[in-house]
């Protein structure tokens, strides 16, 4: 009896869906719309768990976010470490900013909890310093990484609303 009826095993959630790709929700939700659009019914949506499974798996929206946060922080860290190896150049200067994941997001949602902060902090000068190693012969590299670092950033943040500004390649020329 096939009439019509739909395929209820086709309309199944899957059973099993790894933490990563709920807080790769998160993340998103983060980086495009802010801390505020977060909530248990648009995680469950683009992740597609039941908010309740949400609930029962994290325990609550704090715990959630943290963890999230935790595995953006993660992200973050591994691919500066990726990078480890770009050139000590302008090129590799570029190589390493673009290798990383534009985090406006991450960065304003960890400011309530003092330990992401201090990940992020950490994380930041960590930035800084693999930028500063490639300007090698420039008397101010530790304060031109940081000006990098800070359009770096602010470029990540307008890319965000749509807005175009200077490159990164003609800021390099400018500063160096």
């Amino acid at each position: 009896m096939n009439g019509g009826s739909p395929n209820l095993t086709a309309m199944a959630r899957p059973k099993q869906i790894p933490d990563s790709d709920v807080h790769r929700a998160i993340l998103h939700l983060l980086c495009t719309e802010g801390d505020k659009s977060v909530s248990f019914s648009r995680v469950a949506r683009l992740s597609g768990l039941a908010p309740a499974t949400l609930v029962q798996r994290f325990g609550g929206m704090d715990a959630m976010m943290t963890a999230a946060l935790c595995a953006g922080w993660d992200a973050a860290e591994a691919a500066l470490t990726n990078v480890a190896h770009a050139s000590h150049n302008s090129r590799g200067i570029r190589q390493i900013l673009k290798s990383l994941p534009p985090n406006t997001g991450l960065l304003s949602a960890s400011a309530r909890d003092s330990a992401l902060r201090q990940r992020a902090t950490a994380w930041r000068r960590a930035v800084e310093a693999a930028l500063a190693a490639r300007l090698t012969g420039k008397t101010n590299a530790a304060q031109t990484a940081a000006i990098l670092f800070a359009f770096w950033q602010g470029q990540s943040a307008w890319q965000n609303i749509g807005g175009k500004g200077p490159r990164l390649k003609d800021a390099l020329k400018r500063l160096l």
